[in-house]
């Protein structure tokens, strides 16, 4: 029991001090090598903790391995920009003066859903009144400007999502199935053909048709 207990507080601080060494950055927004890095240490950590019978270094060596590698292949990033390009990919703009684009949604694997889920996490609701958006590197949805409404006015919800109905906000927007088929039939579509429909619950509705991947 107390090796273990020992062995566990060596890893603990070897780890800590691995990451450290790596830099900030590490404990922050992650790029792909530096996701990969973190994965790979937190497994060989866990090697040596659950397999008393191995010996330390099975752990501690392939850390500072990693660790190396880690730092070596951000010093040829900072030397080589192109090549970290190749490595860790460039920002996608998906919205540009409140259009967005749909084929960067389609190429990022991103819906309707997590676009608006992001924008809600950067305090937006309504995403034509977004200059500019680009999902980063990291993943990271960025921003610029988001307008703000105005003070108490209502927030403006989805209340179709890559061609589903949302119900809840339906009913917070104080809207029903029957208003949801007139703004449909306004605009000559079906629900499976709508990116988004938001509205405020008032005078304000946005529809975005989906385009097709030729569009």
């Amino acid at each position: 029991m107390l090796t273990a207990v020992v062995r566990t507080a060596i890893v603990y601080i070897l780890v800590i001090g691995t990451m450290r060494f790596m830099g900030k950055r590490q404990l922050g927004e992650l790029q792909p090598s530096e996701l990969v890095s973190t994965i790979l240490i937190s497994n060989l950590a866990s090697i040596s903790i659950e397999s008393t019978e191995l010996p330390l270094s099975a752990s501690i060596v392939p850390v500072l391995l990693i660790a190396v590698l880690e730092l070596f292949s951000s010093a040829l990033v900072f030397c080589r920009p192109r090549l970290g390009r190749i490595m860790a990919g460039s920002p996608v703009v998906v919205i540009r003066n409140g259009e967005i684009d749909q084929a960067a949604l389609r190429r990022l694997r991103y819906t309707a859903g997590d676009l608006m889920e992001a924008l809600r996490g950067q305090q937006a609701f309504d995403p034509t009144q977004i200059a500019y958006a680009a999902v980063e590197t990291g993943g990271t949805l960025s921003i610029y400007p988001a307008q703000q409404p105005e003070p108490g006015s209502p927030p403006v919800l989805p209340v179709i999502e890559d061609g589903l109905s949302c119900p809840e906000n339906l009913r917070l927007c104080g809207k029903d199935a029957a208003w949801l088929d007139r703004q449909l039939q306004k605009n000559r579509l079906r629900a499976d053909q709508v990116l988004l429909l938001l509205t405020d619950g008032e005078d304000r509705v946005t529809l975005i048709p989906k385009r097709s991947e030729r569009g």
